[in-house]
């Protein structure tokens, strides 16, 4: 099966529904997955890695968070029900966005679900843009989320993501210095989590 339907919409694709459980912080989460859809089979390491980091240093009472390629919710699901804030999910994948959808009620947590690609239908501005960037979509793409989160965000607010080191994450930083002040928060496995403030 090629790579794209990460990121493409094959309506053609079998729906094979499977639930994944998850817990953080003593608290129990259940997410449905599917073909079709970025880590179908299990929490993608890089994403828990991400939303781990980004729990112990998110400060910003009553905030705004927008989940730029949500897949299934994940990452959203988990910072709304932890920080008890509502978070937007964004993704261009219309099968991801349904299971985001079914997540979000099923975690019972509050979330605005915007089919969009990239940033194209997203109004708002934030104060944190969580990303674990669609790497197989290609740098192009990649690119565009990370460098174009500064036009949605608040001031003073925070751009975070990850990116194995494997798949440009020095070059990453080293490209968006232009635009944000960039920090390495923390390391594993190969996997950098990075929080990028505006210049």
């Amino acid at each position: 099966m090629p790579l794209e339907h990460y990121f493409t919409n094959n309506l053609n694709l079998k729906s094979e529904i499977k639930e994944i459980p998850y817990a953080i912080n003593n608290i129990d989460f259940t997410f449905l997955s599917d073909n079709g859809v970025f880590a179908k089979n299990k929490i993608d390491y890089g994403s828990n890695f991400l939303v781990t980091n980004f729990l112990l240093f998110a400060d910003k009472l009553d905030a705004k968070v927008l989940d730029v390629g949500c897949g299934y919710g994940f990452i959203g699901v988990v910072v709304s029900k932890i920080l008890n804030i509502d978070v937007d999910f964004v993704d261009v994948n219309k099968r991801a966005l349904h299971l985001c959808e079914r997540n979000i009620k099923l975690n019972k947590v509050n979330g605005n679900v915007i089919l969009s690609n990239c940033y194209e239908d997203v109004k708002n501005k934030y104060d944190y843009i969580i990303t674990n960037p669609p790497i197989r979509a290609g740098k192009k793409i990649v690119n565009t989320i990370l460098a174009e989160a500064k036009n949605y965000l608040n001031e003073f607010g925070e751009l975070w993501f990850v990116i194995h080191k494997d798949q440009g994450a020095k070059s990453t930083k080293k490209y968006l210095e232009e635009w944000y002040n960039v920090e390495i928060v923390s390391k594993s496995k190969g996997f950098y989590c990075f929080r990028a403030k505006i210049c």
